[in-house]
């Protein structure tokens, strides 16, 4: 893939998921002092609610797996204690997907990535280069986008990224195509942009009939721009 879709090599979810984990580090380690700022794409949130909320979807995973989670900091821990806490949680979430092999991780995946995303654009960063996370959250999405045409009774939906890499959200005929910067499509299907954002894309045909469909499960177009 090209013009943005950045790195196509789909990796599995352990080594996604730490390359998640050495980013985030990595921006707040060159940005110190903004636990307090908040998160855009996550109104309610500061970056050290971010954090915490990676932290506690690490403890979750964990618990799913029967591992013994190790006793959290008391009181209220900083963003580095948070991120040093991650780490120690992440390294075992690593092992365990690496020795479940596939892909049984990708939504954590997903979530650890898009919440990466919403950190770069908090701190006024851009969408990486590189990210080996990129392909199998975009591909996570899609398919959650492609559930809710289905469930609507709506006509497929084709995206295409500049480049012409192509994926198909929904079953049978195509009745609406839309090309965009994988970037941009990442964010739309992921919650990040609004109802007129989404119409403003490059659609072949009114976006109308479809907007409905990129609110589904935890995600769904803010009222507002957030980016």
């Amino acid at each position: 893939m090209t013009s943005g879709a950045r790195n196509a090599v789909v990796a599995e979810d352990h080594v996604g998921y730490a390359e998640v984990r050495r980013n985030i580090r990595r921006l707040l380690a060159n940005t110190p002092g903004v636990g307090a700022e908040p998160v855009p794409a996550c109104p309610e949130w500061t970056v050290r609610d971010l954090v915490a909320h990676l932290v506690e979807i690490a403890e979750r995973v964990l618990t799913r797996f029967g591992a013994e989670v190790p006793s959290a900091v008391p009181g209220e821990p900083g963003v580095g204690e948070l991120l040093d806490r991650w780490d120690l949680l992440g390294a075992e979430v690593d092992r365990r997907l690496a020795v479940a092999g596939g892909q049984r991780g990708e939504v954590l995946v997903m979530d650890a990535f898009t919440h990466e995303l919403d950190l770069r654009f908090a701190l006024g960063h851009g969408f990486p280069a590189e990210h080996v996370a990129w392909v199998p959250s975009f591909e996570v999405l899609v398919r959650g986008f492609s559930g809710a045409v289905v469930e609507r009774g709506l006509p497929a939906v084709r995206i295409t990224t500049p480049g012409g890499s192509t994926w198909l959200a929904g079953t049978g005929p195509v009745g609406a195509g839309v090309t965009a910067r994988p970037d941009v499509l990442y964010r739309g299907l992921a919650g990040r942009r609004t109802a007129a954002q989404l119409s403003a894309l490059n659609w072949d045909t009114d976006p109308a009939r479809w907007l409905p469909a990129f609110t589904w499960g935890p995600f769904r177009p803010p009222i507002s721009p957030v980016e």
